[in-house]
């Protein structure tokens, strides 16, 4: 099952490809991209949860991670040379997951990156929930201020309707065209008044949604829920 997609970006070949048969073994296999040095540019990132860098040609794997590092919401994970190479990228660029590949560097790989990818899923899920909550609260905040004013909304489409009832029962008093008007108005003031009634189970509405907010948000793990 696909759940997360993986670009994989690599001058060898045989690392892409062999990264790519090793997932094909796990339950969960994410949607695997496969692209050279020569074709990538800096927004190439853009739309995947994990990036994982190989062995590329030249000097292209400081500018390749230099753009890595700058992409908000995409995972990176650079596999180097050996310890030594792992070190000093890791110095360089504190915020980069470095494997160097030795033995087993494989299953490792296949381990980190995956535990990567269920720290972008859960990440992505904290924020669309801070973003349902932030528009549940704007939409909260208008139907509290619409629950509060209906009833001076009532009363004034009342007299309105009530006045306009007086004016057509009294059809000596007004011209043809007067008439039109008070009955377009009399239309108009009933169906404010019928918008305003279906106000009444606004409130209800608002705490269930207010609930299914607090209940997606109480799913998320701790540490993403409370980080500010």
């Amino acid at each position: 099952m696909s759940y997360s997609s993986v670009l994989i970006v690599s001058d060898d070949t045989e690392f892409a490809r062999t990264v790519a048969a090793r997932w094909q073994s796990e339950r969960r296999v994410p949607e695997i991209t496969l692209t050279t040095s020569d074709v990538w540019q800096a927004g190439t990132a853009d739309g995947y949860n994990l990036v994982i860098l190989g062995p590329v040609r030249g000097d292209k794997t400081s500018s390749i991670i230099s753009a890595l590092t700058a992409c908000t919401g995409t995972a990176s994970l650079c596999v180097c040379g050996d310890a030594r190479e792992a070190v000093v990228l890791s110095a360089e660029y504190p915020h980069l997951l470095v494997l160097p590949r030795e033995d087993g560097w494989i299953a490792t790989l296949i381990l980190v990156a995956g535990e990567a990818l269920r720290r972008t899923e859960a990440v992505a899920r904290a924020q669309r929930a801070e973003r349902a909550g932030i528009e549940s609260q704007r939409d909260a905040a208008l139907g509290r201020y619409m629950i509060s004013v209906r009833p001076s909304v009532n009363n004034a489409l009342t007299s309105v309707i009530g006045n306009a009832d007086l004016l057509l029962l009294d059809p000596g008093e007004t011209s043809v065209e007067g008439r039109e008007q008070i009955r377009t108005i009399h239309a108009m003031a009933l169906r404010l008044n019928e918008i305003m009634q279906r106000f009444s189970s606004l409130s209800s509405e608002m705490r269930e949604a207010e609930n299914a907010s607090q209940a997606e948000t109480n799913e998320l793990p701790e540490s993403l829920a409370t980080r500010g």
